[in-house]
């Protein structure tokens, strides 16, 4: 699949040194075309800061036009740098959300519920989907239960009303409990 551009308002960009393309300005749209695709010179293309989907697009644009020499690189490496550290935040996020609910059931058996059943079960599927999606991530599981429960462990006391140092300062969990025990809700055995 190759790309159409598509004219829009000229754009301003700070000196990047990269050649000019003959074309005024561009926006990566998919689509079948055939030829060379043209870009926008250096000088009219959007800057990073001023519009990030735009520049999306004029990169994306430049990668499938071959113009490897006019990418604005640094930039590129700082987003891809970004995705995967966003893949990370998920999975964290995650194992945050679940340990939560684990230190409540654990400390609040009176107030157990189907909801938190749930919630465990649910946040566990996020684990298992971002692991399955991202498989690298595993190597930094043991990273992403440490942060994630300092993050749990404030969640869960703010939701009981109790002082932190009421719950166990570090993760008393194993990544087997965490992903297998069973957290079943009494009313739905």
């Amino acid at each position: 699949m190759s790309v159409t551009l598509q004219k829009g308002p000229v754009r301003t960009r700070g000196s990047s040194g990269a050649d000019p393309v003959n074309r005024e300005d561009a926006v990566a749209h998919p689509a079948q075309t055939h030829g060379p695709v043209p870009v926008a010179p250096a000088g009219d293309r959007t800057r990073y800061a001023d519009d990030v989907y735009t520049w999306v697009q004029e990169q994306v644009a430049l990668l499938r036009a071959g113009r490897v020499d006019a990418l604005d690189l640094d930039n590129i490496a700082e987003e891809l740098s970004d995705v995967g550290s966003e893949q990370y935040d998920k999975l964290e996020s995650a194992i945050e959300v679940l340990l939560a609910h684990v230190l409540k059931w654990d400390h609040q058996l009176e107030r157990r519920s189907r909801s938190w059943s749930l919630t465990i079960a649910e946040q566990r599927v996020r684990i298992d989907r971002q692991l399955r999606r991202n498989p690298g991530l595993k190597s930094r599981s043991v990273e992403a239960v440490a942060e994630g429960y300092r993050l749990g462990r404030l969640r869960a006391a703010r939701e009981m009303k109790r002082s932190p140092k009421t719950l166990p300062t570090e993760c008393p969990y194993t990544w087997d409990d965490i992903l297998n025990r069973p957290f079943e809700f009494e009313a739905d055995r």
